[in-house]
């Protein structure tokens, strides 16, 4: 990490802060940053639909990776409901005459992933970062499609495992690339639309892995299973070709010194001749929230995340993911088995998984135009309030133990599904994108994708010893526990997390280096093109008027 920190360095510093300008003092530079910031915020959605049609298409394809991930952690939920599954990789119990994979077994697959996304999430943070997002995608891509072969022929289930942490490490790169490029790539006004559209790719795998799954539930042989790890292929191979036209991030060319790059990048994300838009303001805007991160914080490794402002940004961002776990979303992978082990057939619990994935994916659409009107932190602190509510009533709906209770639960569980990636599912990619340093921003991400990954690990154990009838055998009362959990996690939203909507990133930058208080983001007035740190910070009181300016 120090090599990686000299290189980056030494990159800057042989240009003289970007091709020889001292970006925060240049007169002229410091007007066209401002002019492109201005030109940035009045940006409309349609006239950015307009203008960054090509950004739009690859930032898209670059998130499409998810749709692999998506599909194979709901796979797994579902798989444990296959008769065939289980006969090939479980155990018969007398108890009930049923074969299943046990609840320590469970815990390995999904803890197998888990474990290998956090090595590839650490691996990618540092290779995205020397060698850009576009060429670490597509070595992971070619990974991934080698790792499949592991869990198509898997004989027995210790070998599914090793392709299960195999399969995580690619799964964990795109992880950390993918919010990371979407966030560079677009304008203010579209960075919510692009990063949320990621959990809509997660929702998708997740429908796409209950379709094959229903369609291959009923074959009494083999490929009731081979079948879904099969389609695993579809995938990476358009996507790698795809991505071999991809550009590269200018924000990626700019931390590397090289301007010319950077400009040909995002004159390749932009549509060309628009009369409005000048690519080389924008370049300037780039550099100088670049040179305003550095006069902040010289390091770029992941130790630095920790120091300083960082500690505060790390801190939020870690703490949005670690929501993602504890807010019983969980469930939602384990629908089809949580619905099998509570007595519906199998057939039916894929059909209410299929109509749960849709709804999710009208959820993640529906959140795009719910973005446009409220702030980032009101939908996430909302979402979680609404998910507790449900969560209560799903753990009541466990005593009656009737056929009505049984599909009641899966009407709430549908619910759920809705409410989560209409609210807290698809802002957290908008706020982890937004709320890290650009500089430390794959970074950020990588240790905060980590540590959702480490708290699967214990969420995954939990859940599978609540649901699993050789187990503690919990049923709909698991929901419970998970209620308060939520509870925890909205106690902490509403103190720490602060809303970033309409902000660009310099502004982020300066609201954090002055310690604005979360509640006070919003009604805070900065400007970011004074050329001191300590100046150019207004706080708003909740009349509207300026109280005073921080020095």
């Amino acid at each position: 990490m120090a090599t990686e920190k000299g290189d980056l360095n030494e990159a800057e510093k042989s240009r003289g802060h970007v091709d020889g300008t001292d970006v925060i003092h240049d007169e002229a530079l410091i007007s066209e940053a401002k002019a492109a910031t201005d030109a940035e915020q009045k940006l409309t959605l349609l006239q950015a639909l307009k203008l960054y049609p090509k950004a739009i298409f690859w930032s898209m394809l670059l998130s499409s990776t998810l749709i692999m991930e998506g599909y194979d952690l709901a796979l797994l939920g579902s798989l444990y409901a296959s008769t065939e599954f289980n006969k090939k990789f479980g155990t018969f119990n007398p108890a009930n005459g049923k074969w299943a994979v046990s609840a320590a077994w469970q815990s390995g697959l999904s803890n197998g992933a888990r474990a290998g996304e956090i090595f590839g999430l650490i691996l990618a943070g540092w290779v995205s970062d020397r060698y850009g997002y576009k060429r670490t995608t597509i070595v992971f891509l070619i990974m991934m499609i080698l790792f499949v072969f592991i869990l198509f022929f898997a004989p027995n289930v210790q070998v599914l495992v090793v392709g299960e942490i195999l399969c995580g490490i690619p799964w964990g790169a795109f992880q950390s690339v993918t919010p990371a490029y979407a966030s560079e790539v677009a304008p203010t006004v579209l960075r919510p639309y692009l990063t949320t559209f990621i959990n809509m790719c997660w929702v998708i795998g997740q429908f796409f892995a209950a379709a094959v799954n229903k369609g291959s539930v009923g074959r009494t042989d083999e490929w009731a299973y081979k079948i879904p790890f099969g389609v695993q292929w579809v995938w990476p191979v358009p996507i790698l070709v795809g991505l071999l036209f991809a550009p590269e991030s200018p924000w990626w060319h700019v931390r590397h010194g090289n301007r010319e790059a950077a400009k040909a990048s995002l004159l390749r994300l932009t549509s060309r001749n628009d009369p409005n838009f000048n690519a080389d303001e924008t370049i300037a805007m780039i550099e100088h929230t670049n040179e305003l991160e550095k006069r902040m914080k010289e390091g770029l490794t992941y130790r630095d995340c920790f120091k300083g402002v960082d500690l505060r940004r790390t801190e939020i961002v870690v703490g949005i993911w670690l929501v993602q776990t504890l807010g019983g979303q969980n469930l939602m992978g384990y629908f089809a088995y949580f619905l099998t082990q509570a007595g519906m057939d199998p057939s039916n619990s894929f059909s209410l998984s299929m109509g749960q994935y849709a709804l999710g994916m009208v959820g993640t659409a529906g959140s795009w135009f719910l973005m446009s009107r409220v702030g980032r932190r009101t939908i996430h602190f909302g979402g979680l309030c609404c998910q507790l509510c449900i969560l209560i009533i799903v753990g009541s709906l466990a005593f009656p133990g009737t056929n009505g209770s049984i599909w009641a639960i899966g009407a709430m569980l549908i619910v759920f599904t809705f409410v989560y990636d209409f609210t807290v599912g698809p802002v957290t990619y908008s706020l982890i994108s937004e709320l890290s340093s650009t500089r430390l921003k794959a970074k950020t991400i990588v240790l905060a994708r980590a540590a959702y990954n480490a708290s699967n690990i214990f969420v995954n154990v939990m859940t599978n010893y609540q649901l699993s009838s050789t187990a503690w055998n919990w049923g709909a009362k698991t929901a419970y526990f998970w209620a308060g959990t939520c509870l925890l996690s909205s106690i902490w939203v509403f103190f720490r997390l602060p809303e970033p909507k309409g902000r660009t990133y310099a502004e982020l930058d300066m609201l954090f280096e002055r310690g604005v208080p979360a509640r006070d983001f919003a009604k805070t007035e900065i400007d970011p093109f004074s050329h001191g740190l300590g100046h150019g910070v207004k706080r708003a009181s909740t009349e509207g008027k300026l109280e005073k300016e921080l020095e």
